[in-house]
């Protein structure tokens, strides 16, 4: 593993929590394999394209890594009805790729969350989609859904993109984006339960949903996975994990 370059960020306003700063430590890195992935999953880390990153605020803990047991978890009745609103699409799990396809269907996405949400307006083009999404990396995943019979349209429809990365005891959801026009199909939540699904099937233990931040809706939703697992803190690789615990019982 040839680091390439760290960098400790400029404080600035926390996308999870807007009243409070946050920090992030990076790592770039070519090639990482799926073993050494493993172990940066365990200890709180993430990735996105060439950088592995965690957390360095300073003064601030909201950010709890969250981590779903494959063998024990059971959906709730809520995640049995997004099942079945998906059930006539179609998925496909395979190398990540840009293409025109999946340039529309981000920007269609974003698009509407900067109008809904207030995000900040996200221009994208296939080089930067690659680096992002699709660089090289032998843990690289995509999960797409498809809708074969759309409406008004000649053939099969690109409708969800879930990017994952996959280890030898894992999955981890990286980032997933749909067609508002199929906002019923609950395709994120889907995409979480089909990754649990497969995660069973290749003998895996977790299911790595990233960082849980109570008072911050998009992140919330991932503790209604249950039973789930938390772990505060985000050692270095030579140090040991930290402890993961189940997480708290339903209110």
């Amino acid at each position: 593993m040839n680091v390439i370059e760290r960098i400790l960020s400029d404080p600035e306003t926390c996308s999870y929590l807007p009243d409070r700063e946050a920090r992030l430590e990076f790592r770039l890195i070519l090639h990482v394999e799926p073993a050494i992935m493993d172990r940066f999953l365990v200890r709180g880390w993430r990735r996105f394209g060439f950088a592995y990153f965690r957390p360095a605020c300073v003064g601030c803990e909201a950010c709890v890594s969250l981590r779903i047991p494959v063998d024990s978890f059971r959906p709730s009745r809520a995640q049995v009805r997004a099942r079945r609103a998906s059930s006539r699409l179609r998925t496909a799990f395979d190398e990540p790729r840009v293409d025109e396809q999946r340039l529309a269907l981000f920007r269609r996405w974003h698009a509407d969350r900067t109008d809904r949400r207030g995000w900040n307006h996200q221009p994208i083009d296939a080089d930067r989609y690659e680096v992002e999404f699709a660089a090289p990396n032998p843990c690289a995943r995509e999960l797409s859904w498809w809708d074969d019979e759309p409406p008004g349209a000649d053939g099969p429809r690109l409708v969800g993109v879930g990017l994952v990365d996959e280890t030898p005891s894992a999955f981890s959801a990286v980032y997933t984006y749909f067609d508002p026009e199929y906002g019923s199909a609950s395709i994120g939540t889907s995409t979480v339960l089909a990754l649990l699904d497969l995660a069973r099937e290749r003998g895996k233990r977790h299911v790595y949903l990233g960082y849980r931040v109570l008072g911050c809706a998009s992140s919330e939703y991932k503790a209604r996975f249950r039973p789930h697992e938390l772990a505060r803190g985000w050692p270095d690789l030579h140090e040991p994990p930290p402890v993961w615990s189940a997480g708290e019982p339903d209110r």
